[in-house]
């Protein structure tokens, strides 16, 4: 299936994810500076609802532009059946 090039929240995306990077470098220095283990658990587990909420909104776009242009396309088993094999992947 061709993929889109189009990304059409990618400034938002970006900005999550320029977040998330500044939270990953506070868990390092975190971890440097010897932290107590739950502090550092506490973000480790904000930096993994961040991820989720950054997938959550991809699949969301994903739906909305490629696999919908796919069905018009009369392309949509495909793009459902990518779509599902991602699902599984993200809920392992």
């Amino acid at each position: 299936m061709e993929k889109s090039t189009v990304q059409p929240n990618k400034q938002r995306l970006l900005n999550r994810l320029k977040r998330i990077e500044g939270q990953v470098r506070g868990v390092h220095q975190m971890i440097e500076t010897d932290r107590y283990c739950v502090d550092i658990l506490h973000q480790i587990s904000a930096i993994q609802s961040a991820m989720n909420k950054v997938s959550l909104a991809l699949l969301e776009d994903h739906t909305h532009h490629c696999v919908v242009r796919a069905i018009k396309e009369e392309n949509g088993d495909e793009a459902i059946q990518e779509l599902m094999s991602v699902m599984k992947t993200m809920t392992k």
